[in-house]
């Protein structure tokens, strides 16, 4: 069964090779638009399904498609991957602004095709993230490393942007942005 991960992110074939070395990536070029009238995860849920579903279309026979999207919320408000350093450091300034406590939302959308038959799986997983102080000084010398760039929240919590989180509940892979342990329930059995 052939395996393609819909994404170019590094982080997440990096997570997907903890399941499977047996994978093959091709990004979705699928604009990323958000939808009204839904939930946050179902927003990533929905980002994830029409990234896998513009890959799906694309390929033939039996194959499994990965598709991932993650969100970084703080009271409502949406943190996608900033457009230069200005709003990097503006979006970590909002991130530690009052308790400095948001949510990482990311969807997952696994479609399979074996044998004719199709089965569609679309969910998502919430992580809290806490983070600690950081000077304006730190702030600016993250975003000016390029680390902050690319990434949802203008962040990543596996790089050294790590010595700044206080805690986690949820799923640390989920804040990476690819939920493991769900990945895993889904397709276990084709591998």
């Amino acid at each position: 069964m052939k395996v393609i991960l819909a994404s170019a992110s590094p982080r997440r074939k990096e997570l997907l090779e903890l399941i499977t070395k047996d994978f093959e990536i091709m990004p979705s070029n699928v604009e990323e638009k958000l939808e009204e009238n839904l939930s946050l995860g179902e927003q990533v849920a929905h980002l994830s399904y029409i990234k896998a579903k513009n890959i799906f279309d694309k390929t033939k026979g039996d194959r499994i498609i990965i598709g991932s999207d993650t969100i970084v919320v703080k009271n409502k408000k949406i943190y996608g991957k900033p457009h230069d350093k200005h709003h990097a450091k503006q979006m970590i300034h909002e991130l530690l602004a009052g308790d400095k406590t948001h949510s990482v939302y990311t969807g997952l959308t696994v479609i399979i095709e074996e044998n004719g038959e199709i089965k569609e799986y679309k969910t998502f997983d919430e992580t809290k993230v806490y983070l600690k102080s950081m000077t304006d000084e730190e702030i600016e010398n993250w975003v000016n490393s390029g680390e902050a760039m690319g990434k949802a929240g203008a962040y990543g919590i596996q790089n050294r942007f790590c010595v700044f989180i206080d805690k986690i509940e949820g799923n640390y892979n989920t804040v990476i942005g690819l939920p493991i342990p769900k990945l895993y329930e889904i397709i276990k059995k084709y591998l």
